[in-house]
């Protein structure tokens, strides 16, 4: 059996050996792998997913350690080869072990571009304190607990990387720079039009952009002050995190005698050249004079390798890849492929911007055949331009339809007519074929297929193109996923199961749930739902921890493109006194709010509040929270009833202040929208809320549940109707609670509603068929009496970085002025963190 060698476990190498064992290659070799990281191999791709929370480092590795010693696999964790001895065909590593090859796999990838800047690094220590690279896990964990205790950051570099770093660490309320040496942003995928759009896409996140900024030092003896530009401008900041792009890691090749020019030279079949036994792969590759930092050409070569090294293929050749690629940079959809500007007289060149939408899209076009389109923003027509680019599909005559569908059927590729060797998902090198495969040998379900196969495991932009094959596949008769039924991801039970399990085991954490019923292993996107439905079931005696809310549920109130927040104070039933308006103007004007707006549910919503602002904000209004922000019942809409207007049959105010009163707050699966109104010709628009009230001839009121006028419209259905305010309170209050209890998490009452069927709800609430009504009585009247009006508790941090400020930096004088206390500060103005969590719209 020969002895194979792969020095680099990162996803070129990784990949390469399971191409090879898929082709037999355990029969033939003894694998023995060594990677630097001690870790299984990881996609790296996903990195900035962890950074920013919305992964969780164990979802992005693609083989643990495991599954190593499963395929007969040596793998050497944390150990770095230092030399190549050619000769005596032996590797040698850092730990002095020497290790045989008949056959060697160099696939060590790439390092992080780090320019020359005074004071990046320290001598004793390596990087400066507070400098960091983004490449690895532990560069990210780094960045994170770094990140949670500073306040303002420059990250170095305007491509993917720098795009995804800088969104990622808003996560955390640090004030982010993007600092970009090129003339526009992601300059090699984009022109300069489609990089000035991206621009204002960018700083509507509230990301500070400058360009045409060299920095040649970073500022401070002990940790991170600031950043100087060669113009000499400097910008103050407590971290920096260089995402300047890659470069071959070829250190091994080189010492080792290997033919190095820009990465290690290789030959059609990988082989480096003049060394019949040793192969390259991936990024460290040179060949035919090209470089790849894109993975899909990382695939083509560990196919090609594969095939050669195994004999499946001994003439197996690689000619190089066409690159295209489609992803999201930093939630903008960008898709690139080959030239992006005209390099010829007779290039086509068709354009279209539209800045105010961030939509920017060209094609260029050379003797019929499509060289170049780039796409920012509106990506619907990638499908067709990607097997037009690929397979020199015949262009329409109307340039303008490559990027428009005008009028006619749409020019988009179905799944039927897709080759099966074209690549679906970018990230993880599926192709149509892949997919098709898994489906006839089983796998029925999507998650089941993106599980198999890694399709959609990676920026998520080709998930709906995906689903289209799967279900072309399946011919239709796609299988439901049994997670469908889950309550939250991270948990494999549905809502009763859950709620079960949870009382039987006494779980009143997000972390206990998740040691209990996951196994220890936290899923992000399940927070917010286990937060909402912990505080739901045990009320008082829920164990808040911080980490499980979102930013809009850390600070009590919403927030807003720009990173500032929405603070709505409650006005009951939207009746106010001269007393609370005098307050609200005098706040508005003390913090100098930029919008004051009366909201469509009778409030004043206070726009543009910086978060440092916030505490002392709601203490000089001394008014509780109107909810605007959270997944719960947000306000009491009402006429003016029959106090004052002539049609009024009943008084619509004085009820819904009662019912909003008794039920403020209330945690939910969803927000839950309420209004009474006098009579009906329905001035309050009750037929079209969550629970709407109406009062009617003869003293009585009907209430009608499951309406919506948002961007779904529907009339409620006719609950009930009732004699007394009393019993409107009351079947409220049971239609809340079993609402609370029964619906899915983030399900609307319009969903819910006819999901359960009126009737149903009709028969358990109103005529109480199966008695549970004391019962949602009980546990409502316990939820109603957990009550505590977040403000109070905002205006005293729970942890000292609570209202943190996070502060732009770019309109104001970039000049350092150092503080009593040794860090560098400025009159800079706070714009708070990015979305941390799903948005919970407006202030309705």
């Amino acid at each position: 059996m020969e002895r194979l060698v792969v020095i680099g476990n990162g996803m070129a190498g990784a990949r390469t050996v399971e191409e090879i064992l898929e082709r037999g290659g355990r029969d033939r070799f003894s694998i023995t792998m060594f990677g630097e990281e001690p870790y299984g191999n990881y996609n790296r791709i996903l990195l900035s997913n962890v950074l920013s929370g919305a992964e969780d480092e164990a979802g992005i590795f693609l083989n643990s350690l495991p599954w190593y010693a499963e395929n007969g696999i040596t793998l050497r964790a944390g150990v770095r080869i230092d030399r190549i001895d050619r000769f005596a065909r032996t590797v040698h590593a850092d730990d002095g072990s020497v290790t045989p090859y008949d056959k060697l796999i160099i696939a060590t990838g790439s390092r992080p571009f780090v320019p020359p800047i005074d004071g990046m690094r320290n001598p004793k220590r390596g990087y400066h304190q507070g400098v960091f690279t983004f490449r690895t896990i532990e560069d990210t964990r780094g960045m994170i607990r770094y990140a949670r205790d500073h306040e303002r950051v420059v990250v170095i570099g305007g491509g993917l990387l720098g795009l995804e770093a800088a969104r990622g660490l808003q996560q955390y309320g640090v004030a982010v720079t993007l600092v970009h040496a090129a003339g526009h942003l992601m300059n090699s995928q984009l022109d300069a039009q489609g990089g000035a759009i991206l621009r204002k896409s960018v700083e509507r996140l509230g990301i500070a952009v400058e360009l045409d900024a060299r920095t040649n030092a970073v500022l401070g003896k002990e940790k991170v002050e600031g950043v100087r530009f060669a113009d000499g401008r400097t910008i103050p900041c407590d971290m920096v995190v260089v995402a300047a792009g890659i470069r071959p890691n070829t250190e091994v090749a080189e010492l080792s005698g290997l033919p190095v020019e820009r990465a290690i030279l290789v030959d059609d079949h990988l082989r480096v050249l003049d060394e019949p036994d040793i192969y390259a792969v991936g990024e460290c590759v040179q060949h035919r004079g090209q470089t790849y930092g894109l993975v899909a050409p990382l695939w083509d070569q560990a196919k090609v390798l594969a095939d050669h090294i195994t004999g499946r293929n001994p003439t197996a050749s690689y000619h190089g890849s066409r690159t295209a690629t489609k992803l999201k940079v930093a939630g903008v959809d960008v898709a690139a492929m080959g030239i992006t500007a005209p390099e010829r007289e007779d290039d086509e060149f068709v354009v279209f911007a539209e800045p105010r939408r961030g939509v920017y899209k060209s094609v260029i076009i050379r003797d019929e055949r499509l060289v170049g389109a780039t796409l920012l923003g509106d990506v619907s027509k990638v499908g067709f331009l990607m097997q037009a680019f690929d397979r020199g599909l015949p262009l329409p005559e109307e340039r303008v339809r490559l990027l428009f569908d005008l009028g006619g059927p749409a020019t988009e590729v179905s799944a039927a007519e897709l080759d099966d060797a074209a690549q679906v998902c970018n990230c993880n090198g599926v192709s149509k074929g892949a997919l098709v495969s898994t489906v006839h040998g089983g796998v029925k379900t999507l998650n089941g297929v993106m599980d198999a196969t890694r399709a959609g495991k990676g920026c998520g932009s080709c998930r709906s193109l995906v689903a289209q094959i799967v279900e072309w596949a399946a011919g239709g008769e796609v299988e439901q996923d049994p997670s469908a039924a889950w309550y939250v991801p991270g948990i494999p039970l549905d809502k009763p199961a859950l709620m079960t399990a949870i009382r039987e085991h006494g779980l009143k954490s997000v972390s206990a749930v998740f040691d209990t019923l996951a196994g220890g292993k936290e899923d992000a996107k399940s927070k917010m739902g286990l937060v909402s439905l912990l505080r739901m079931m045990w009320g008082d005696e829920y164990e808040d921890e911080r980490g499980a809310r979102f930013i809009n549920d850390r600070v009590h109130a919403n927030i807003q493109r720009d990173g500032t927040f929405s603070v709505v104070p409650q006005m009951k039933g939207g009746v106010t006194t001269p007393a609370q308006l005098r307050r609200i103007a005098d706040v508005a004007d003390k913090y100098r709010v930029p919008m004051v707006k009366l909201t469509g549910g009778q409030r004043i919503d206070l726009l543009g509040i910086r978060k440092e602002d916030l505490p002392a904000v709601w203490a000089d209004l001394d008014m509780p929270s109107g909810y605007a922000y959270g997944k719960s019942m947000r306000t009491v809409k009402t006429c003016v009833g029959s106090d004052f207007c002539r049609f009024g049959l009943g008084d619509s105010t004085a009820l819904g202040i009662a019912i909003e009163s008794k039920f403020q707050g209330l945690e939910s699966p969803a927000k839950m929208k309420l209004a009474v109104t006098g009579c009906p010709r329905n001035c309050a628009e009750a037929y079209v809320k969550d629970l709407g009230v109406v009062a009617i001839e003869g003293g009585r009121w009907e209430i009608y549940v499951g309406g919506a006028a948002g961007a779904h419209i529907r009339k409620g259905d006719l609950l009930a109707t009732v004699d007394s305010p009393a019993a409107v309170i009351t079947l409220t209050g049971r239609f809340l609670q079993y609402y609370r209890e029964n619906a899915n998490w983030l399900e609307r009452t319009y969903s819910f509603v006819p999901r359960v069927g009126i009737e149903r709800l009709r028969a358990l609430i109103v005529d109480d068929t199966e008695d549970l009504g004391e019962g949602l009585d009980s546990r409502m009247e316990a939820a109603v009496g957990a009550y505590r009006d977040p403000w109070k508790e905002g205006q005293e941090p729970v942890v000292p970085g609570q209202f943190r400020t996070a502060l732009p930096l770019r309109s104001l004088p970039l000049v350092p002025v150092r503080a009593g206390n040794g860090a560098v500060t400025g009159p800079v103005p706070a714009v708070g963190s990015a979305v941390a969590g799903p948005s919970n719209g407006g202030a309705q």
